[in-house]
């Protein structure tokens, strides 16, 4: 399972441990992803995704699920939230 969020995108950055004698290594800052079932109002189920929190609270202040993938790129997205965005956009056609 890879470490990126299926929303943002946002994956593992690389920086450096600093010692206190100023010695510098490699590191990685990975996101702080969770799995989470959002709802979904216009599919009428739940939908589970493994997210970042700052996704999530993007989610929220959007106004749901369906609001985030509305505006969402298809190239951020995972195949998962493509498959469900694409579902949403049928269910309204309909």
């Amino acid at each position: 399972m890879s470490r990126r969020c299926e929303l943002t995108g946002k994956g593992p950055m690389t920086g450096n441990n600093v010692s206190h004698a100023n010695n510098k290594t490699r590191r990685r800052f990975l996101p702080n992803l969770n799995e989470v079932t959002l709802q979904s109002e216009i599919l009428g189920r739940g939908v589970k995704l493994r997210i970042s929190a700052a996704a999530l609270r993007t989610v929220d202040h959007r106004g749901g699920l369906d609001a985030f993938l509305a505006k969402a790129k298809d190239s951020e997205l995972s195949s998962n939230a493509l498959r469900v965005k694409k579902e949403i956009a049928k269910a309204q056609e309909a």
